[in-house]
């Protein structure tokens, strides 16, 4: 890996700086977890084209390696479904449709799970890891967090709630980084 670059200030000539030194990182991290070097190398480009319509739309405060990663997370993530879809999308036709837990599914809402965990502010994400991670119940958690459990259980509500509105907002159709 090379040497991380200071963030940059989001707009089209930071975004062309980053590419030269981010390229291969977001490469790399793609290669690592495909099937072929074509499908890295696709998922790079889609990744890349995503990055320049968030900084269009000015969605993005500052550029690092970083959120590439993130953003081709995503690309990898969204390639994943596309695929699983398609699987499905035959199975139905030649008529061998399993309606059974699809694991793949779970596993992919856990990774979109704790990336939006750790986008919470820090209190949030201490509160909801104590209380549905680490399963410790409410009294326990209010210790951990050196607060009362009246207000612990507030706390949590509004944790939830953050993680919720964070979540939708992450799988919600088109959404992005």
């Amino acid at each position: 890996m090379g040497v991380t670059p200071e963030p940059a200030l989001a707009g089209p000539d930071a975004l062309l700086d980053l590419y030269d030194d981010a390229v291969g990182e977001v490469y790399a991290y793609l290669a690592r977890r495909c099937d072929s070097r074509a499908q890295a190398e696709d998922l790079t480009s889609e990744t890349f084209l995503a990055a320049v319509a968030a900084v269009q739309r000015g969605t993005v405060a500052e550029l690092t390696v970083g959120w590439l990663i993130t953003v081709a997370r995503r690309r990898l993530v969204d390639h994943w479904r596309r695929q699983d879809r398609e699987r499905r999308r035959l199975e139905a036709i030649e008529g061998e449709v399993d309606d059974t837990d699809d694991r793949w599914d779970a596993h992919l809402d856990a990774l979109v799970a704790h990336e939006v965990l750790r986008s919470l502010a820090p209190q949030h994400r201490a509160a909801l890891t104590l209380r549905y991670f680490d399963g410790l119940p409410v009294a326990d958690v209010a210790r951990a967090l050196d607060r009362t459990t009246k207000a612990t259980e507030v706390l949590l509500v509004r944790a939830r709630r953050a993680f919720r509105a964070a979540y939708d907002t992450t799988t919600a159709p088109g959404g992005e980084a």
